[in-house]
Order: structure tokens, then C-alpha cells, then sequence
């Protein structure tokens, strides 16, 4: 068994967020996993990510707020306990458009290598 506190959860950095603030709770330097991490980030009012796509599929669950999520062709709008799976190599893109932070819990594989 493997516990992470979210107090205790570190920050990390990713390339193309914006006024967000990312913690891994498991996998990766969080801790030991054969095959997934787990990250929970917050986004501020106006929050976002470019859309980009990467070969890992992707899990998001709504926490708190509202999430849009976009794949440059159709946006939805996750409110708390709705989840979206975006496919391999699919392009995305996550906003918060309203005027409170939203939290949002990431699921996605590790990179075979890892």
C-alpha cells in the first residue's frame, strides 16, 4: 500500500497550463505504479490548456467548478462528478470559463518506457 496525503501531494510543472496548479497523488514521483498516475489540478478563473494531443488516453473527472473540455471540434462542460475520456492522440484542451477555480482529477497511463 502506497498513501499520499493530499496535503502532502507535490507540485508539478507541465508545458502549455496556464493559471492552473497541478499535484500528482500517485505514479510517477508520487509514488511506485506499474501502469497509471493520478493528478488533481486546480484552475483559476480564465485557467487553461493549449490544445494539444498526446499518445496517452485520458481520464478527467470534475471535482469542483466547471471544466470545459474541448477537442477543437466539440466542447463539453463538466460539473462536479461528470468525467470525459479523451482517446489516444486526440487533441484537447481544458478551460475554466466561469469566475470560481475548478478542480479537476486526471487518470492516464504511463508512457511505456516508465
Amino acid at each position: 500500500m502506497h498513501l499520499t496525503r493530499f496535503a502532502d501531494a507535490k507540485a508539478y510543472d507541465a508545458q502549455g497550463h496556464f493559471d492552473m496548479r497541478m499535484l500528482r497523488l500517485q505514479g510517477r514521483d508520487a509514488g511506485p505504479s506499474e501502469s497509471l498516475w493520478i493528478g488533481v489540478s486546480h484552475l483559476l478563473p480564465g485557467g487553461r490548456t493549449t490544445l494539444e494531443a498526446s499518445p496517452q488516453e485520458k481520464f478527467y473527472v470534475a471535482l469542483e467548478g466547471e471544466v470545459t473540455i474541448s477537442n477543437g471540434a466539440d466542447s463539453v462542460t463538466l460539473e462536479p462528478w461528470d468525467s470525459c475520456r479523451i482517446a489516444p492522440n486526440e487533441k484537447r484542451e481544458l478551460r475554466n470559463d466561469a469566475n470560481r477555480p475548478a478542480t479537476v482529477l486526471l487518470a492516464m497511463p504511463l508512457p511505456s518506457k516508465e
